[in-house]
């Protein structure tokens, strides 16, 4: 009976690890906000844990005050503190951000493949112009 238990939890060990995921690279948010120019001030009196605590974590919050726009980014979890940045280190951000995001996609997009078992012309025709259709792409004398 204990071997049985024991291979029963054994199975929802695995199960339970199988069914996790990464969780999100805050840290990897708070470089980049910094790179921007975004300022940190850290939570390190009761007070300013206090408010911390009541901003919505890990997102931006637009703050007005005698015209002047600031965005804030609360973290009372990796850092206990805000980062605050102007307009123009938000844009700078968004920037930043985008260009990152099509870099990740061209790499992935644009996997070169190498295999000396792939046959490639087991695909059809790889070559020029056919009429009505087109060109055909692909590998041409592979």
């Amino acid at each position: 009976m204990p071997l049985k238990r024991f291979s029963v939890l054994a199975l929802l060990t695995v199960c339970a690890a199988a069914c996790q995921t990464n969780p999100p690279d805050i840290g990897a948010h708070e470089d980049a906000l910094a790179a921007a120019g975004f300022i940190m001030k850290p939570a390190n009196t009761a007070q300013r844990q206090s408010m911390l605590a009541r901003l919505p974590q890990n997102e931006f919050v637009i703050r007005t005050n005698n015209g002047v726009t600031h965005y804030v980014y609360a973290d009372a979890l990796v850092c206990g503190c805000l980062y605050v940045g102007t307009q123009q280190a938000y844009d700078q951000y968004r920037t930043n951000q985008l260009q990152q995001h099509i870099a990740d996609e061209r790499q992935q997009a644009a996997l070169a493949y190498s295999d000396e078992a792939w046959q490639w012309e087991a695909w059809g025709p790889w070559g020029p112009v056919t009429p009505g259709f087109g060109f055909v792409y692909g590998p041409m004398g592979w």
